[in-house]
């Protein structure tokens, strides 16, 4: 069940967290790419981005890599494989969708 375009995984852009009641957060490296997404539209509109609940297990990501990958953000690739660590995840939407890289 290969997917035709690649799909980001994003946390919501703010949310509750059960250990610290009455507040909400948002998640740093999240808000890196959102801010990608934000800036350069034309090149976020060839990805499919997918926008979950902060708890664990978050289902759909479970579902697509593993319980032990739940780690956000995360970019699957449309021909197989994945990457979800900040660095990795910038360098990806560099290489195949023409992002700008991050400054060094």
């Amino acid at each position: 069940n290969s997917m035709e375009r690649d799909r980001l995984y994003l946390l919501d852009p703010e949310f509750p967290d059960p250990a610290l009641p009455g507040r909400l957060f948002h998640c740093k490296d999240c808000m890196v790419v959102e801010g990608l997404l934000a800036v350069f539209p034309r090149l976020a509109s060839g990805i499919d981005v997918v926008r979950v609940p902060f708890p664990r297990p978050r289902a759909e990501v479970v579902a697509a890599l593993g319980v032990e990958n739940q780690n956000l953000p995360a970019l699957i690739f449309a021909g197989g494989g994945f990457v979800n660590e900040i660095e990795s995840v910038l360098r990806a939407l560099h290489e195949r969708h023409g992002f700008p890289e991050r400054h060094p």
